[in-house]
């Protein structure tokens, strides 16, 4: 065979493999040179989820007659007005999606520029260009792509249904939308159907930023987001996350921004584990959306064909910020849960109509009753929710590991509601089952303990039902909380505590163990021990692929030392971390949080039951258990009032 350049067009085509996956991707193109061209309003069409027309309107500053015929050159750009590729200031830059998307598809752009008096449009087919000719256009530019891949039909073959091009073509046009809520965008679809319309949002950046996020992730989101703020060695971190309390079963929830592009970074997965990993099992994702700012010359956006992966110059650094900022956030929350709880609360007990009501004897009449599914909660997963309900039955005695837990259950600390009364804390510190000695539940509770307690947060004590919820009126509303979930948060948090001030006792192995690795993952893990030494893991290197461990956790008791140092290589590699270790430990610290709190089905006095509201409002992060699901459930007057129609 003998060399050769390649043919203008088909080099092209090329290049439309890279960058023009799907109609989506050429819409992302799209609007990204209208967001780089000032435009304020977005409108986009679709017709057969992109294959025979796709459509970007903008109001942006428009291009001149010879502009229009550069803009479809290979690598003719104004975005590099210093040709320094580190210092890239636009979403676009490369020259390349004009002419690679006019190779494969017939493509015509009108534009008009202000102050002039006519428009000019020129057409691209199959990577013919036409000469420029005069138009009627508003100011602004169109870009109108008609039957995409025709030229490349083999390319037809690998795209999914209209409807599910339209789908990915929608979430392109979310992100850009969360990315810029100061510009208003439209998507229509077959026969004109409006698909999203997102006014420009007026306000400061925070609240124009959360009212394009409630738009786009859900009202749920905008009632339960965290306010995130934080800066760095010149990286500022804004954005929201949700409380934990409001989560999903994948992450596709999470997004992040680089100086206003959206991408897909592995870092953020695994910083978002690791800030949540104290409040959520390992199969639930918080919602959030991260925003970063910093120096062009920081990050480098020119690694990926579509520009949707970036490499940041100091990742560390970056999962730290993320970390931090998060923690923060989440710790200023204290013990505040997710709205959705009491939506969900009140949601199944709200009538539907007007039907008949129900029976004193009967059950749910066949129409016009109550309206159970009208929203489906959260829930962790299926093997979390049996040790949760394990833990939870009447128990005899705990030997070993377990027993360590009690030692975090009772005890006072100091303040007015630092912890437990005199009586509430002995009682709760001590024996469970058979040797709890404990007061019967009041017969009532005294008039002056509510007037005392009802304006607390959390509100005052009323009574206990079902031997598991404690009942608490608030100046307002009424609160019910599951004791059990409660307290189990309050030993946690005291374990935490008494872990960061004392440190992770060890154990010496008394034969050390030889783990062997590859080489690349004997290093990436030796480069941490220290990191892993504070909590108890002592690693060292021992030959080419080899490490040897000679302590470990005591609190992990009998441990496959191997198979931790191989998941601890392996996340490093996948997240860029070892969370392994810091996992296995925090389990350990909630499985003895479970087993040394209160049970469901002991029954607690007015004093006991007062105790534990004071604890959990002094207790951080106590709106949720550390599997995420909410400890109490709170209900206001005026919503209890308008379901029984006096509102």
């Amino acid at each position: 065979m003998t060399l050769r350049v390649l043919p203008q067009n088909l080099i092209n085509q090329i290049a439309a493999g890279e960058v023009v996956e799907r109609p989506a991707a050429a819409l992302k193109e799209l609007v990204e040179n209208a967001l780089d061209a000032g435009a304020t309003r977005i409108d986009v069409t679709l017709r057969d989820g992109g294959r025979t027309l796709l459509s970007v309107t903008d109001d942006g500053k428009g291009m001149t007659p010879d502009e229009l015929g550069l803009a479809v050159e290979r690598h003719a750009t104004s975005k590099l007005p210093d040709d320094d590729l580190f210092n890239i200031g636009f979403m676009g830059f490369r020259g390349e999606a004009l002419p690679s998307i006019g190779s494969v598809s017939r493509m015509r752009l009108t534009s008009r520029v202000r102050g002039a008096e006519n428009a000019w449009t020129l057409t691209v087919e199959g990577g013919a260009k036409s000469a420029p000719e005069p138009a009627a256009h508003p100011f602004g530019t169109r870009v109108e792509v008609r039957d995409l891949f025709y030229a490349t039909p083999a390319r037809l073959k690998f795209l999914k249904t209209a409807r599910t091009e339209q789908m990915y073509a929608r979430e392109i046009m979310d992100r850009l939308a969360m990315a810029r809520p100061d510009v208003g965008f439209t998507l229509s679809g077959d026969g004109n159907k409006q698909i999203l319309n997102y006014p420009a949002c007026e306000g400061d950046l925070f609240d124009a930023r959360l009212k394009r996020l409630g738009a786009v992730m859900g009202r749920e989101f905008q009632d339960n987001a965290l306010q995130i703020e934080a800066e760095r060695e010149g990286i500022r971190l804004t954005g929201f996350a949700g409380v934990p309390t409001l989560n999903r079963g994948n992450a596709q929830m999470q997004f992040m921004f680089v100086n206003g592009r959206p991408v897909k970074d592995r870092l953020l997965q695994g910083a978002v584990r690791g800030a949540y990993q104290d409040f959520l099992a390992r199969d639930r994702h918080p919602l959030l959306a991260l925003f970063f700012e910093l120096s062009p010359r920081d990050v480098d956006v020119n690694v990926h064909p579509g520009k949707t992966e970036v490499r940041f110059r100091d990742p560390g650094m970056v999962r730290g910020l993320i970390v931090g900022a998060l923690k923060h956030a989440l710790a200023g929350a204290g013990h505040r849960a997710s709205t959705t709880v009491a939506d969900m609360a009140l949601g199944a007990a709200r009538r539907e109509g007007d039907g008949p009501s129900l029976p004193y004897g009967g059950g749910r009449p066949a129409s016009g009753g109550y309206n159970f599914g009208s929203y489906q909660p959260s829930h962790p997963g299926s093997a979390a929710i049996q040790r949760d309900y394990a833990a939870q039955a009447p128990a005899t005695s705990f030997g070993g590991l377990f027993d360590r837990g009690r030692d975090f259950a009772g005890g006072e600390t100091g303040g007015d509601n630092g912890g437990f009364a005199a009586a509430a804390a002995s009682a709760l510190a001590g024996g469970y089952g058979g040797g709890y000695a404990g007061a019967a539940p009041s017969g009532r509770i005294d008039d002056t303990d509510v007037a005392k307690f009802v304006d607390h947060p959390l509100g005052a004590a009323r009574g206990q039902v079902h031997a598991n919820y404690i009942i608490a009126q608030t100046r307002d509303g009424l609160v019910i909380v599951d004791q059990h979930a409660a307290h189990e948060r309050i030993v946690y948090e005291r374990m935490k505590a008494d872990l960061a001030e004392n440190g992770v006792k060890r154990q010496g192995l008394l034969l050390p163990e030889v783990v062997e690795l590859d080489e690349a993952s004997a290093e990436r893990v030796a480069e941490r021990a220290e990191e892993f030494a504070e909590l108890g893991l002592v690693i060292e290197p021992f030959g080419p692929g080899a490490l040897v461990v000679r302590e470990v956790p005591a609190m992990l008791g009998k441990v496959d030392v191997a198979g931790l140092v191989r998941d601890l290589a392996d996340e490093i590699v996948e997240l860029g971390q070892g969370m392994a270790l810091k996992d296995r430990l925090m389990y350990v610290c909630a499985t003895m949080a479970c087993h040394g709190s209160v049970r469901s089905g002991r029954k607690l006095n007015a004093d006991e039951m007062n105790a534990l509201l004071r604890q959990m409002e002094a207790t951080p992060h106590s709106g949720q258990c550390n599997h995420g699901r909410p400890t109490y459930v709170e209900l206001k007057l005026h919503d209890i009032e308008k379901m029984f129609g006096r509102r």
